[in-house]
């Protein structure tokens, strides 16, 4: 047996590496904005409401690149897309360093919706490529590891910010800077190492074979991203993205809360945020696992995935409280348990668009349902804003009550909208009909 696994090769896993390096990147290049929040909106003398002006510009072209963005990664191909993604994103990332004081509100809004443009192609790019890289039982695993890089650049990004930039903002160029030159690494690996496993040279026969091994053959003919918006499946996975706006709740506002509510500063945030997202991180890693252990067990896909979203959303419950405690190092650990319960159900949301939909369909899929999800942050972003403006730091109540409630309630309507998970052929249409 071991024998037979050790002629199966790896490959494929040089692959993952490369879609774990760039989404590392995209999430360090959006978070150091998140870390030095504060200190920005005082150098700058931005209120509460210019913050979230900003954080809603990013998320507007998120979601406006999320169309246009799985659509052409569909249709150009994994390698040629995902590279667009990136130049487009770091571009814009290192503009930021560019903007000048005397015109930082609209600069910073023009610059952070270039970069939602750009890293509006990561996900889709990435998951597409866990689809044609890997068989399903493994998808929701490699999922997991490369999801994990979300919270690596997460991590990085306070360590590294609270290293160069003052409290006093002194440096706050330079982060911004810093990932123009790993984007360029990346795309000069990524150009080199990736093709299609059909045709790739170096993945070996078996390897190929492995990889498609529960995947039907497909037709090189493309699916029209309308023609996907009349499938329950489409609303199903999207239903799964309304969390996103709790995790960009963590990652945009959470510096914020976690100063003003316990006194953490640019300098020390470090800590914290290492807490959270090593958490973060574990539940990438278990969520893919569990689910793909109990398929392994026999467990039909739609229950595997299920079964385990419901757990996460279980465990995400208790993070209703952090408003309310007086310790510090619980509030980060409930904040941390949460995050590891949404990291495993974006992880199992994810690969449940490749679970049913065919895989030149998936970026497309995905672009249209994290809009969705691009379009609850928005509206979230708009009036945690406006209420920590008027109403002061009682709007964090409320956030952490939808944080902790929502999981739940969605699960219940994607099962509603996709009770079976039946997968679909070319066509879309139903294969076991």
């Amino acid at each position: 047996m071991n024998e037979v696994k050790k002629n199966i090769g790896n490959y494929r896993y040089r692959i993952l590496a490369l879609v774990f390096m760039a989404t590392s990147i995209n999430y360090f290049d959006r978070t150091i904005i998140g870390v030095m929040a504060p200190t920005l909106q005082k150098l700058f003398e931005w209120s509460n409401k210019d913050y979230a002006a900003i954080m809603v510009s990013f998320k507007i072209a998120y979601g406006i690149g999320l169309l246009l963005m799985g659509s052409i990664i569909d249709r150009l191909g994994t390698k040629i897309g995902y590279t667009i993604s990136i130049v487009i994103w770091s571009i814009f990332g290192m503009l930021h360093a560019a903007i000048r004081p005397a015109f930082s509100l609209i600069g910073f809004i023009t610059a952070r919706f270039g970069l939602g443009i750009g890293e509006s192609g990561n996900f889709p790019a990435a998951i597409k490529t866990v689809a044609e890289w890997f068989p399903k039982k493994d998808r929701a695993f490699a999922t997991g590891i490369f999801d994990a890089s979300t919270s690596v650049g997460a991590i990085l990004a306070p360590f590294v910010v609270g290293a160069i930039v003052s409290i006093e903002g002194d440096n706050w160029q330079i982060p911004f800077l810093i990932t123009g030159l790993l984007s360029s690494i990346w795309i000069f690996l990524w150009m080199r190492t990736y093709q299609k496993p059909e045709v790739h040279p170096k993945l070996s026969k078996e390897e190929l074979a492995y990889i498609n091994s529960d995947s039907k053959e497909e037709t090189t003919e493309k699916i029209p991203w309308v023609k996907l918006l009349y499938k329950r499946e489409t609303w199903a996975f999207s239903l799964t993205t309304l969390t996103d706006g709790v995790w960009w709740f963590y990652l945009f506002w959470g510096a914020k809360f976690l100063g003003e509510r316990f006194g953490f500063d640019i300098v020390n945030m470090g800590i914290p945020f290492l807490i959270i997202f090593v958490l973060a991180d574990s539940g990438s890693l278990l969520g893919g696992y569990a689910s793909g252990a109990l398929i392994k067990k026999g467990w039909s896909i739609n229950k595997a995935r299920k079964i385990t979203m419901l757990i996460n959303a279980i465990i995400i419950i208790p993070v209703v409280l952090v408003p309310v405690l007086a310790s510090k190092w619980i509030a980060v650990f409930l904040i941390g348990l949460a995050a590891a319960g949404h990291q495993s159900w974006s992880i199992n949301g994810y690969t449940m668009a490749s679970d049913v939909f065919p895989k030149k369909a998936t970026a497309s899929v995905i672009g249209i349902g994290k809009m969705i999800g691009v379009a609850a942050a928005i509206i979230a972003d708009i009036s945690l804003g406006a209420v920590l403006d008027t109403a002061g730091n009682s709007g964090y109540f409320w956030a952490f009550m939808v944080a902790g409630l929502s999981y739940i309630l969605i699960l219940g309507f994607v099962h509603l909208l996709m009770p079976k998970m039946t997968p679909l052929d070319d066509n879309l249409n139903y294969i076991n009909s």
